[in-house]
């Protein structure tokens, strides 16, 4: 397996198999093993999840960072995916939450975050007007309308 070095400034946080590290000064790390973190960078605070996106990745984003109540996250996410799938119907949005599914179920929580980054701006759009909320219309496949409950 390869390293991985990532280099952090003084003061910055990092989130790794759920503990928290705090640097003082510039330093770098090297992970030399399989790590789960999460960069402050990407975390959101629970007064920043405004938008159901944005709620979604603070759930994702607890499984990484508390591991011990990563169960109960999951099941959270579980039942807010559904009901964003069946919610939206911006083709991107659901495209995207079907991925994310696929990468929560699989474990891959830190792929399933880069994922929701992308949909956000999406999600912005649709809510400012600028992108529009049910076009283009998600094809009709059977697998998109089963995971989706039976879109139109």
């Amino acid at each position: 397996m390869a390293s991985l070095r990532i280099t952090l400034r003084a003061g910055e946080r990092i989130f790794v198999n759920g503990a928290v590290l705090k640097v003082d000064r510039k330093t770098t790390l090297e992970f030399l093993n399989d790590v789960t973190f999460l960069l402050e960078s990407h975390v959101i605070q629970a007064e920043a999840a405004t938008t159901p996106l944005r709620q979604l990745y603070f759930i994702v984003q607890m499984m990484l960072i508390e591991p011990g109540s990563a169960e109960a996250a999951r099941e959270l996410f579980g039942t807010t995916h559904a009901a964003m799938i069946g919610t939206y119907r911006n083709r991107d949005i659901i495209e995207g939450l079907l991925e994310i599914k696929e990468l929560v179920g699989r474990d891959r929580n830190f792929e399933a975050l880069k994922r929701l980054r992308t949909l956000i701006p999406i999600e912005d759009g649709v809510i400012e007007g600028q992108v529009a909320a049910r076009a283009p219309v998600v094809p009709h496949t059977p697998e998109l309308r089963l995971a989706a409950g039976g879109m139109r």
